[in-house]
């Protein structure tokens, strides 16, 4: 694992409403959008690489004091190599300004040598990446994850053996249930492109909702006017994984499908209050 500190930059701006619009081919311009994002290693994060591809690296941003623990914040985009870890940098700061260690991961996407189970492995590289990296407490590790992001958030909670272990996962707009998914079209097939084919019963493996019931405490915090990913997603999830005995509770809020990201509305406030019950 190497690393390199960065200065930093100015924001680019990378993030407006057309990006964000496009990560449904159908949905509309949002009507909220996250604040704009920098370069990798903006604001003086550290960046650490987990690998040899250009977008196996994660930015590290520590809090001015005691960390309350670890969140891993694995931002969405459908899978889609068009989008990336700046949308989940204005998180990072936030979480950084409350007390936690935020860890913002990158990874191979659709389009740029992701897929399955490349997308898999480097989430679960750049989580297990966090052993190596000096002066972390990893008693506590969340993983926050916005969309896509929600499905690879809760994915690798199910971990098998880690290096790291997730405590909570939080799923915001989480894409939870890959058959749902396609069947409904969600990012025109955006399923279907990560896996390689039409999801079904065998993608056990890879598929939240067929991985029913965890033995980690998951949050669904969802936008009730989200267009993009329906509030479904996350309500049939957290009905199946209750009725299974887990422990999982949908948080509806109000706004669309980036309203979960926005560090200044009250959609995060809510986050926050969740985290606060967790340390």
């Amino acid at each position: 694992m190497r690393r390199r500190t960065l200065l930093a930059l100015p924001a680019l701006g990378l993030v407006t409403p057309a990006l964000l619009s496009a990560c449904s081919e159908e949905s509309p311009v949002p009507t909220s959008e996250p604040a704009p994002a920098a370069p990798a290693g903006a604001d003086g994060a550290e960046v650490v690489t987990y690998g040899a591809d250009p977008s196996q690296l994660a930015e590290l941003y520590r809090p001015a004091g005691a960390s309350r623990g670890v969140v891993v914040v694995i931002h969405g985009g459908f899978w889609k190599s068009a989008y990336d870890l700046t949308l989940g940098q204005p998180l990072a700061r936030a979480l950084a300004d409350r007390g936690w260690t935020a860890w913002n991961i990158e990874y191979r996407r659709v389009g740029n040598g992701g897929g399955t189970p490349e997308t898999f492995d480097d989430v679960a590289a750049a989580i297990d990446a966090l052993a190596d990296v000096a002066d972390l407490d990893l008693t506590t590790v969340v993983t926050l994850g916005h969309s896509a992001g929600g499905h690879l958030a809760v994915w690798a909670a199910g971990r098998e053996g880690p290096r790291v272990r997730v405590t909570h996962a939080i799923s915001q707009a989480g894409v939870l249930d890959l058959v749902m998914s396609e069947r409904m079209g969600l990012g025109g097939g955006a399923a279907a492109a990560l896996l390689g084919h039409v999801p079904g019963p065998d993608d056990a493996r890879w598929d939240p909702q067929q991985q029913i019931p965890l033995d980690v405490p998951v949050w669904c915090v969802h936008g009730i006017d989200d267009e993009v990913v329906p509030l479904g997603q996350s309500e049939g999830y957290v009905v199946d994984a209750q009725a299974a005995g887990a422990t999982a509770e949908v948080i509806r809020v109000a706004g669309d499908h980036f309203v979960v990201i926005d560090p200044d509305s009250p959609a995060w406030q809510a986050q926050l209050e969740i985290l606060d019950s967790i340390a």
